[in-house]
């Protein structure tokens, strides 16, 4: 009689790997962010993206591909905070209660947005497209370039298009709000 095949390997618990991880895993990433809500943001998307593949029986160790997830996203979030940095709030535990914005903030805020939303408007298809890919729904260009079915270059040139043209768009003096002090230095 032939071999019989072998049993197939035991279905992975994923709620077993996301109770005896998501602990661990945040403090990894609190420790490297600096920031535990950020943490918590990173360790769900990390989940999000391991959990289609944790069933695979080619993936020996879920949990070093759960972490290496989690790293290279953490890694993304600390170079896009490099990139365009912005204030963080701070953690509902550590807030202090504030003061809702005044009238002329909610004002100039919402004639900024509206700024905002006539440039994005003006802009070409395909630099829309991948300016709100990236600035959304926050895709790599390689993730924008396979879902739109274009090159990784023709992304990169559209994106740095597109934000040059908004940047040409919106009056100076949003950008200068928004920019950090050394950019807001070197403009006066």
């Amino acid at each position: 009689m032939p071999d019989d095949p072998e049993p197939p390997a035991p279905r992975r618990d994923f709620a077993a790997l996301y109770r005896d991880t998501v602990a661990p895993l945040r403090r990894y990433l609190a420790r490297l962010l600096g920031n535990r809500t950020e943490a918590q943001d990173v360790a769900h998307d990390a989940y999000l993206r391991v959990y289609p593949s944790a069933d695979n029986p080619r993936i020996a160790k879920p949990e070093a591909l759960l972490y290496t997830t989690a790293r290279r996203l953490a890694i993304n979030r600390l170079k896009r905070r490099s990139i365009a940095p912005f204030a963080t709030c701070p953690a509902p535990e550590d807030a202090v209660a504030a003061s809702a914005p005044g009238v002329a903030q909610q004002v100039i805020a919402r004639q900024e947005l509206s700024l905002l939303e006539a440039a994005l408007a003006d802009l070409p298809e395909g630099c829309r497209a991948v300016l709100l890919l990236r600035k959304v729904e926050l895709l790599s260009h390689r993730e924008i370039a396979d879902r739109l079915g274009i090159a990784i270059s023709t992304v990169e040139k559209q994106h740095a298009r597109a934000l040059r043209l908004l940047r040409t768009a919106l009056p100076a003096e949003t950008h200068a709000a928004h920019a950090p002090a050394a950019e807001r230095k070197a403009l006066s």
